[in-house]
């Protein structure tokens, strides 16, 4: 038996979860869980291995949620820009749970290559795809935010739903966050009463995300992520200033007040403070909120090796990243963890320190980044055979 193998050794006794999430830009959760499994029975034929795919809040949520029993339903509605796009949420019909991904309607993947809009892009369709779930009869929602276009506060978000905001003149303002410039008004009299108080019959909105910044300042959501989606420094400051003029006066509108500094405020251009002030949200870590959704709890009882992973294990991991919940969940119930990943930035005590026995890398066996990508697949199959050599065998 191998030094790191696990205690029931043999393929017989040996029980596999592969809970890792995506490999962005080559292969989904899905396509990882695929390729670690051939890997490890082409090591040890016989082996038991038990997927699910995890995502943390983040783009491929739902479909995480998708591969673990929900229903992928589809629906029209507007995009970061404005145009009409086909987006997809998740339902569990069972309990009446819905896992909605933001970025599916209002992501970076949405916009041509090279093309941002920083102060105009909108979250509208997010709200679009929250009603929809709400109509299919969901009394739970997962919201997923992550991977945004933009940085509107939510406010695009809370208009889908029926809030009306207005300028001085009595008009809407116009999109993105830009326009909140001219915020004179919050109205949320129309607002969607689905959204009310939960012990009262109300939706239970559940804000999942890995980020915990605030909505404004020198780490709020356009300082630190604006320029990811195209804003210059003087957008940057525009927007800024236009979100906290608009929390000025959606927190009286709304009657909870200093939600702008709690944490998700900041998530996804500041639709968490939206979902948070507008929408009663509740904010969980995202890893915690989609271990529970999908089941984690009881395959991790049948496990005796976990395999997690993703595209690369750097220090954002973490800081609440779908590896370091999977495998902070493993060690609490002493269950062996190692990691796939297609890059490795992580020292071997900083991997000890969050539960991850081991990393094995894709650059160890292709140091060439792009060619690593381009063959991640066969790669990790590589690399998952050798985790089968060593640690069950």
């Amino acid at each position: 038996m191998a030094d790191g193998a696990v205690k029931s050794g043999a393929s017989g006794g040996a029980h596999v979860l592969v809970a890792a999430d995506k490999f962005k830009g080559s292969l989904t959760a899905v396509q990882v869980a695929e390729r670690v499994t051939a890997g490890l029975r082409r090591a040890v034929p016989g082996v038991q291995v038990e997927s699910l795919p995890v995502a943390d809040g983040g783009d491929g949520t739902v479909a995480a949620a998708v591969a673990a029993g929900f229903e992928r339903r589809e629906v029209r509605v507007t995009g970061p820009r404005g145009e009409g796009l086909t987006a997809a949420y998740a339902f569990r019909e069972a309990d009446g749970t819905a896992v909605v991904e933001m970025a599916e309607a209002s992501g970076l993947q949405h916009l041509p290559p090279g093309v941002f809009e920083p102060l105009s892009s909108t979250t509208y369709g997010s709200g679009e795809l929250l009603r929809a779930a709400l109509d299919a009869g969901a009394r739970t929602i997962v919201f997923g935010v992550g991977g945004s276009a933009t940085t509107d506060g939510g406010a695009g978000m809370l208009a889908a739903l029926g809030a009306r905001f207005l300028d001085a003149d009595g008009k809407p303002v116009g999109p993105g966050g830009g326009g909140l410039r001219d915020l004179a008004t919050a109205d949320l009299s129309g607002l969607d009463t689905r959204f009310a108080a939960p012990g009262t019959g109300g939706v239970d909105l559940i804000l999942a995300s890995d980020v915990d910044n605030p909505l404004t300042g020198p780490v709020g959501a356009p300082a630190v992520y604006g320029p990811q989606k195209g804003a210059s420094e003087e957008d940057v400051a525009t927007l800024d200033a236009a979100l906290a003029h608009y929390a000025s006066i959606l927190d009286p509108a709304s009657g909870r007040t200093g939600l702008a500094d709690t944490p998700g405020a900041g998530a996804a251009g500041g639709i968490g403070y939206g979902a948070l002030a507008a929408l009663g949200a509740r904010f969980r870590p995202g890893i915690e909120v989609m271990l529970d959704v999908l089941g984690f709890a009881p395959a991790l009882e049948r496990a005796t090796l976990v395999i997690t992973g993703e595209g690369s294990l750097d220090e954002q991991t973490l800081h609440g990243k779908a590896p370091a919940g999977v495998a902070a969940a493993a060690r609490a119930r002493g269950v062996e963890v190692v990691a796939v990943c297609g890059r490795l930035a992580l020292p071997a005590e900083a991997l000890g320190r969050a539960g991850i026995r081991r990393a094995y890398a894709l650059s160890a066996l292709e140091p060439d980044p792009q060619r690593s990508m381009a063959e991640a697949g066969p790669l990790l199959e590589r690399v998952a055979e050798q985790i089968g050599h060593d640690f069950l065998t």
